[in-house]
Order: structure tokens, then C-alpha cells, then sequence
């Protein structure tokens, strides 16, 4: 008797056959019918809560899917048709979900009375091929549209959405929007904030960066909140005192030597803020904190600061403004330093908003979206993703 030769691990199932193709099948008709109700103007919305208990509502069919930890293999497939629909469309997520799983409900019989899986696949390739072509025959080239037809595309994506009363005010902001970017439109470009209260028409369109107002230290009131053709730092250096994060142990005989170490600490960081105001900087943002006595420095010189700004505005400032982002004083020349046309401080809801406009390196927007809840916020962000995509 030979030894039986293991291929596979054990615990491993291996299932085949009519039965398993149907199970398969049944697995993804599951997964269609949970988004089917989400589909078109009369969708309706799901409430989905993770294990952490965050709760989020949509009817956007890549968002549900992916909120839904689905195990079964085969239909993971069809979560994935989700995810590739949506990163390279944007839209028509849970249109793709619910046609596979038609013509996967229409092969069934035919796979129950025993016909091969791979002559219904050869049929599917067939009809693909016809309908490619009838898609070349209605299809519209968009090269030398009017910019409506670029509003009406983006008013259909927001028809079934939640904003879809509001969708003309929208689909105008979007193709603004889309339309204020260079060439590659680079999606990372258009900035989405939200800010809390008002109506949702109280959204705004902000050509250049926007970000919230950072935690500011004692001394920022006295500093300038408008800036016309300023120059920009971009840091990520620590202006503030600190604790040293090594443990570092010095032993000192006397006062005099201690006074010493404390006036070489305050020199280090005198020395920074002296470079930064002599290069001609007028508003400095920084990844890093910057301290109470940077903040009245630069307010005395007439300087804004902005410490801990988050790094994807810092970025998407770069890329607008120009400059680099430094992590040395020394370096403060003119070509590492940005610029853009007006620079100000506003109130938008209960917020503060610091802007950069009319950005001479890189065109930017920042979408800011107002409403009354942060449900209803998180969902127009979603819906004007879809938008945006689909004018790109």
C-alpha cells in the first residue's frame, strides 16, 4: 500500500462541480441583493455600523461593500468589481455589482440543466464584442463639447444621491472645480474640507489651499491676517523650547554654568527665528509645533505662523505655492521659498479658515462643504468624489 502524497494543507475543502458553480452563483446574487435597493433616484440609503460602532450612512455601493466584511471568497470577487469601478470611474459602483449578478442569475438555469460553464462564458464574450460596438455608435466625443454637457454628466451622478435636490448648485462647483486644474487633473489637487452648520448651499469653491486654522499660542491675534503677494516658509522644524527626548544628564559645579546651558538653548532658538525674519518670510507654516515665544517673534515682525499643519496641506501647499518643505534654517533662500497672490484669515461657520489664493505653481481648489450634521457632510464628500471623477 503506498503512502497516500499530500498536496494541499490539511483543513483544505475542495469542492467542484454543478453544485459549487450554483453556490457560487448564489453567493454573489447575496451580495447584489443587500445594494440592489440602493440603486438609481429612488435609492435608499443604508446604515451600516462597524465592530468599533462608528455608524455611517450611504448608498454609495463601493463605500457599503467595503464596510461589509464579506468572507465568501467568490463574492469577494464581486466586492473587488466594486473597488476597481470606483477607482477608475468613480461612479456606477453599485450599477456593476447588480449587473453581474443579472447575468450570472440569467447563466443559472442553463448551468442546472447541465450546459458547460465555458460555452455561457464564450456567449458573454460574444455579446461584449456586439455591445462594444453598438457603444461606439452612441457613444459622444467630448473634444469640443460645451461645458454643459461636462454639468449634465455630473448632475446624473448626484440625481440618486442624497444631494440630488441640490445637484444643479453642485454639479456647477464640481466642473468649476475640475475645470481650475492643469492637464493631468491630478485628484489629489481639489481639496475637500468640511465645516460644520449652515445650509448646504453655503458651500463654497476656494481656487487655491485652504486648511483649518491650527492651535495657536499667545501673540497670534497681533499678527497680520492679510497678506498680498507674501512669501511662504514651509518647515518642519520645532520652534518652541523643549524637553530634550534623550535623557541627557549634565553635571554642573555652579550656577554661572548653568546659566550658560539655558542661554545656549534660548540661542539656538533665537538664532532660527532671526534666520527665518531675515530671509523676508511673511508667513511661516510649519509640520511642527511652534511655541508662545516664536509666536509674539513673528508677531512683532509682522508675521503670520501656523505650526502642526496637517502634511497633506502642507504638501498640496507646496505644490500650489512653490518652495520646498525645509528642515533647516540655513536653508532659507529665495527659490525654497513659495509665494501666492493674496493669503487671508476668514470666518467660515464657527471655524478659521487660512486661504491661499491665486497660486502661481500648481492649480489648486479646495471644496469647503457646509450642513447640519456630520452624517450629511461625510456623505456630499462621497457623492462629490463620484462627481469629480466622473468630469475628470
Amino acid at each position: 500500500m503506498q503512502a497516500p502524497i499530500i498536496l494541499l494543507k490539511e483543513g483544505t475543502e475542495s469542492e467542484q462541480g454543478k453544485a459549487q458553480i450554483l453556490n457560487n452563483i448564489n453567493a454573489c446574487q447575496l451580495v447584489a441583493s443587500t445594494i440592489r435597493t440602493t440603486l438609481g433616484p429612488r435609492g435608499m440609503d443604508k446604515l451600516i455600523i462597524d465592530g468599533k460602532g462608528t455608524v455611517t450612512i450611504t448608498n454609495d455601493g463601493a463605500t457599503i461593500l467595503k464596510k461589509l466584511d464579506v468572507v465568501h471568497p467568490v463574492a469577494r470577487t464581486i466586492v473587488d468589481i466594486a473597488k476597481s469601478q470606483d477607482a477608475e470611474i468613480g461612479d456606477g459602483t453599485t450599477s456593476v455589482v447588480v449587473l453581474a449578478a443579472e447575468f450570472l442569475k440569467e447563466a443559472k438555469p442553463f448551468i442546472e440543466e447541465g450546459v458547460h460553464p465555458q460555452i455561457v462564458i464564450r456567449s458573454f464574450r460574444k455579446a461584449l464584442d456586439i455591445i462594444m460596438k453598438r457603444l461606439d455608435e452612441v457613444g459622444v466625443k467630448l473634444d469640443d463639447q460645451p461645458r454643459d454637457i461636462f454639468i449634465k454628466c455630473a448632475s446624473t451622478t448626484l440625481s440618486s444621491k442624497l444631494i440630488a435636490q441640490k445637484k444643479e448648485f453642485f454639479s456647477k462647483l464640481v466642473v468649476d472645480a475640475v475645470e481650475s486644474l492643469d492637464d493631468y487633473l491630478p485628484l489629489n489637487m481639489i481639496g475637500i474640507k468640511k465645516v460644520g452648520g449652515g445650509s448646504l448651499e453655503d458651500s463654497q469653491l476656494i481656487r487655491g489651499v485652504a486648511f483649518k486654522k491650527t492651535f495657536s499660542y499667545a501673540g497670534f491675534e497681533m499678527q497680520p491676517k492679510t497678506y498680498v503677494k507674501p512669501k511662504i516658509a514651509l518647515l518642519n522644524i520645532e520652534l518652541e523650547l523643549k524637553a530634550e527626548r534623550d535623557n541627557a544628564e549634565i553635571r554642573v559645579n555652579n550656577v554661572a554654568e548653568y546659566q550658560n546651558i539655558v542661554d545656549a538653548e534660548w540661542k539656538i532658538l533665537y538664532d532660527k527665528l532671526e534666520k527665518i525674519a531675515q530671509s523676508g518670510t511673511k508667513v511661516v507654516l510649519s509640520k511642527l509645533p511652534i511655541g508662545d515665544v516664536a509666536t509674539q517673534y513673528f508677531a512683532d515682525r509682522d508675521m503670520f505662523c501656523a505650526g502642526r499643519v496637517a502634511e497633506d496641506d502642507l504638501k498640496r501647499t507646496m505644490r500650489a505655492c512653490g518652495g520646498d518643505i525645509l528642515t533647516t534654517c540655513s536653508d532659507l533662500k529665495e527659490a525654497n521659498l513659495g509665494t501666492c497672490g493674496v493669503f487671508e484669515e476668514i470666518q467660515i461657520g464657527g471655524e478659521r479658515y487660512n486661504l491661499f489664493k491665486d497660486c502661481p505653481s500648481a492649480k489648486t481648489v479646495t471644496i469647503i462643504i457646509r450642513g447640519g450634521a456630520d452624517q450629511l457632510m461625510e456623505e456630499v464628500d462621497r457623492s462629490l468624489h463620484d462627481a469629480i471623477m466622473v468630469v475628470r
